[in-house]
């Protein structure tokens, strides 16, 4: 039923587990995947870029096109699951949801707009003689 996904040398008998499923922009879920508490938001993302379905109009292609969403906050790139207080155990045979969002490179550069290139605005300005 749930896939276990575990970094090398990262699991040990004690350590938390998760499982996780991300919710993409149409309603559709990769997941869930059962991950250690010690993995990183990265890996996540490499997961998840990894496993993006191939008929989706958007697709990301590196991981900072990739913005991980958990309780209304973007979740860092260099934090684990432990540091991000994803909860664990909460939910009795259930997974934790993760919105994803993405924001290919190119879409960002269109949005960001060069203050040469915007236009001028009429300032005031006065002169006291």
């Amino acid at each position: 039923m749930f896939k276990s996904v575990v970094e090398e040398g990262t699991m040990a008998d004690s350590e938390e587990h998760h499982v996780l499923k991300f919710r993409l922009f149409d309603g559709s879920d990769i997941g869930p995947s059962t991950y250690v508490s010690a993995t990183s938001i990265r890996t996540l993302k490499e997961r998840i870029i990894a496993e993006w379905p191939q008929d989706k109009k958007v697709v990301p292609k590196a991981v900072n096109d990739v913005k991980l969403i958990y309780s209304g906050k973007i979740l860092e790139n260099n934090k684990t699951i432990a540091e991000s207080r994803i909860p664990f155990g909460e939910l009795l045979g259930g997974a934790i949801t993760m919105h994803v969002v993405v924001q290919p490179a190119v879409a960002r550069k269109k949005t960001d707009k060069n203050p040469d290139e915007m236009p001028k605005k009429n300032a005031c300005s006065c002169t006291i003689l």
